[in-house]
């Protein structure tokens, strides 16, 4: 496939946002429950509002590829059979989940919707952070689905590709959490780098395995089955066209084997190797260089992985398009 690069922004830069609203709730629900020290209102809300960012410019960066901007809205009239039409609404759903609980904190008002039987008082940031982690992991879920649920295009085609959704957005989130922690909030900085840790090897073990899955394919279409035509040799004389079209363009990315190989490389250094080396010095000598380059490292990473990712599906299209002897 032809990666879109206005769809690479989009799904890392939402994963950005998603993993670091995961990351936030994640300390003030262990906070609640005294286990971390409780942060100030800003903490979480300025923290919040970043991580909107990062989701309002994946939304913008949408818009990129779309023909007519103006009709997206009718994006989300096939919510009931389209992983894309789910996306459209989980997506500006999540949006004002994550406005609200950054605006309750930054404001104050935060007031107390139940009290357990145990005395604890639950306030309105806490169902907000409860209903916004439903409501990423929805997200991640109808993301991933949109490419997981294409039963033609075999590399997708696997519980691997929502997994890995999850994974490397909440990595990402994550890396930007502790990089967050280093500047405000340098106490926390240890449990939001050990998380960081953890995901990012867990989204290191996941893309190794779609990998290692992808080399092995075996490919259901063939000449043979496109045609309709049993014979052990056929020859492609001809593409149909002298020019390209938009079925070169589109499906398919034009690059060598070589670069496709360079790329993957790339990201598996970038995203991860680079990413854990720097996490894990930083654990004994914390630095903010260290994790600004270690958040860089990673979405650059991440990007080449996205690219990498659509590059690395094979449309049975190009098995014609593709062949011209």
């Amino acid at each position: 496939m032809n990666p879109a690069l206005s769809v690479i922004f989009l799904t890392t830069l939402i994963g950005v946002g998603q993993g670091l609203f995961l990351a936030l709730f994640t300390q003030q629900s262990y906070a609640l429950f005294d286990l971390l020290p409780h942060q100030g209102a800003r903490f979480y809300g300025w923290g919040s509002l970043l991580a909107l960012v990062f989701t309002m410019t994946g939304l913008i960066a949408s818009f990129l590829h779309l023909g007519r901007p103006e009709r997206a809205w009718r994006a989300a009239a096939q919510w009931r059979t389209s992983w894309l039409s789910r996306e459209v609404i989980v997506l500006p759903a999540f949006m004002v989940i994550l406005f609200l609980y950054g605006a309750c904190h930054l404001t104050g008002f935060d007031p107390v919707l139940v009290i357990l039987p145990s005395g604890l008082g639950i306030h309105a940031t806490i169902v907000l952070g409860w209903v916004g982690t439903i409501v990423a992991f929805a997200l991640f879920v109808s993301t991933g689905m949109i490419y997981a649920c294409l039963r033609f295009l075999q590399e997708w085609h696997s519980p691997l590709t929502v997994i890995n959704f999850i994974l490397l957005g909440s990595a990402s989130g994550f890396t930007l959490a502790t990089l967050y922690a280093a500047k405000f909030a340098p106490s926390q900085t240890g449990f939001f780098g050990g998380w960081a840790l953890i995901i990012t090897l867990l989204g290191l073990l996941g893309r190794s395995a779609s990998l290692w899955r992808n080399a092995r394919l075996k490919q259901k279409s063939t000449t043979q089955t496109a045609i309709g035509i049993k014979h052990p040799r056929i020859v492609q004389k001809a593409q149909g066209a002298m020019g390209g079209s938009f079925n070169t363009r589109e499906f398919f990315h034009g690059k060598s084997a070589s670069f496709v190989s360079r790329v993957k490389v790339s990201f598996l250094l970038c995203a991860f190797a680079l990413p854990l080396l720097l996490l894990t010095v930083n654990l004994s000598y914390q630095s903010v260089l260290l994790l600004a380059i270690a958040f860089v490292a990673q979405y650059a990473g991440l990007l080449a992985e996205r690219w990498y990712f659509f590059a690395e599906a094979r449309h049975p299209q190009n098995l014609y398009y593709q062949g011209v002897s």
